[in-house]
C-alpha cells in the first residue's frame, strides 16, 4: 500500500492529496496516518509545497465530510423515529423519543465535538454524519470540520517533512495513538452495551413478556 500510494502522490502531487484525504474521509479505513506524513515527506522528494499540499488535503478533508453529512442529512428525524418505533427496535429497548433526545443534545452540546472530534483518530471522519442528522448549520460544519481538518493535516504534514525519511516512524507513532483510541471506544462501548443491557433491554423483554401473558 505505501509503494501505490508513494507512487500515486509522486506522479499526480496535489490533486493525488486532495484525492486520498477525500476517499479517506468518505472511506474512514484508508489511513490519513499513512497518507499526511508521506505527503510531507514527498514535498522533499518533489516539486510539491508544504503549504499546498496542506491546502490540498484540507479541502479534501472538507469536501469528503460533505459526503458523510448529506448521509445524515438523508437519514431524517422521522425516519429514524419510525424506525426506531417498530417491534424489533422497542425489543432491544430503543423508543422514538430516543431521536429527539440525542439530536436536542447535539444542537445543545455536541456540536463543537464536529471540531474536536476531527482531531481524533477513528472517529475524526465519522461525526459528520450525526451533524447532517441534527442539521448542523451548515457554515459552523464547514467553519468546524475546515478548522478542524487543517490542525490534523498540518501536524501530520509537517511532522512527515520534518522527519524526512524517517517519516514512517510519524505513521507508526500516530497509528499507535489510533490504536490507543481504539480501545477506549471498545471498552465505552462494552460499558454503554452492558448498561443498555440491564436498564433497557431486559425490562423491554419482561414487558413484552407480560403483554403476551
Amino acid at each position: 500500500m505505501e509503494d501505490a500510494f508513494f507512487s500515486f502522490i509522486s506522479q499526480f502531487g496535489y490533486l493525488a492529496v486532495f484525492g486520498l484525504i477525500f476517499f479517506e474521509n468518505v472511506f474512514p479505513p484508508i489511513p490519513s496516518e499513512l497518507i499526511l506524513p508521506l505527503s510531507g515527506f514527498l514535498v522533499i522528494q518533489t516539486s510539491m509545497e508544504l503549504p499546498l499540499v496542506i491546502v490540498s488535503a484540507t479541502i479534501g478533508s472538507v469536501v469528503g465530510a460533505f459526503v458523510l453529512y448529506g448521509i445524515g442529512r438523508l437519514l431524517s428525524q422521522d425516519r429514524l423515529e419510525s424506525f426506531f418505533d417498530t417491534r424489533p427496535m422497542r425489543l432491544l429497548g430503543f423508543h422514538s423519543g430516543d431521536v429527539a433526545k440525542a439530536i436536542g443534545w447535539f444542537d445543545r452540546r455536541g456540536q463543537i465535538t464536529v471540531l474536536l472530534c476531527r482531531c481524533i483518530p477513528v472517529v475524526r471522519s465519522l461525526i459528520s454524519i450525526p451533524a447532517g442528522t441534527a442539521k448542523m448549520n451548515v457554515v459552523r460544519f464547514t467553519l468546524y470540520t475546515l478548522i478542524g481538518s487543517a490542525v490534523w493535516n498540518t501536524v501530520l504534514c509537517s511532522l512527515g517533512y520534518a522527519a524526512g525519511g524517517a517519516w514512517e516512524t510519524v505513521t507508526a507513532q500516530v497509528e499507535g495513538f489510533s490504536d490507543i483510541v481504539k480501545v477506549v471506544i471498545i471498552v465505552i462501548a462494552v460499558i454503554v452495551i452492558a448498561f443498555w443491557v440491564v436498564k433497557r433491554i431486559i425490562p423491554a423483554m419482561r414487558e413484552n413478556k407480560s403483554q403476551q401473558q
